[in-house]
């Protein structure tokens, strides 16, 4: 709401406040309904965000700039840690610029889709009780939650 100066240097708190976008997906948020033209952010750490456009058009291309720069700034996520307890861990996920040209990363992300496809349906065939509240259900629920939002 802001006016845009280009000449104002950013403050600590506009640095404090920003969205990091590495990783992140931006899609139209079909499911809220009280205005028109908004779109959904969905960043790394799991925060959602709802943005509303001037017009259909520029939501459709907020959507389109905002993945872009996504892809540009995901590099492919590292691997979980390893520990000796077999806990979910979730992928580290760079913050870096991606070196993959744009057909080998949508290939690396259709590999990953496939992936986790095959994941959450393998996690599925092993559900644990839902009543319990073990450790062990924690981590299948924090697992499922994790392999449905990616």
């Amino acid at each position: 709401q802001d006016e845009y100066k280009p000449d104002k240097d950013l403050s600590e708190v506009d640095l404090k406040n920003a969205i990091r976008v590495h990783h992140a997906l931006a899609t139209k948020a079909s499911d809220y309904s009280k205005k028109s033209n908004v779109l959904k952010l969905k960043t790394a750490d799991w925060r959602v965000f709802l943005f509303q456009a001037p017009s259909k058009e520029e939501m459709l291309s907020w959507i389109l700039r905002i993945n872009l720069v996504a892809a540009i700034f995901s590099a492919p996520a590292f691997p979980a840690a390893i520990c000796s307890m077999k806990k979910f861990c979730r992928p580290l996920l760079p913050s870096s610029m991606t070196k993959l040209c744009q057909e080998e990363q949508l290939r690396s992300h259709e590999n990953k889709m496939k992936q986790i496809a095959e994941e959450l349906a393998e996690h599925k065939l092993h559900p644990v009780e839902k009543s319990l509240k073990s450790k062990e259900a924690e981590e299948y629920r924090l697992k499922e939650h994790y392999l449905i939002f990616e």
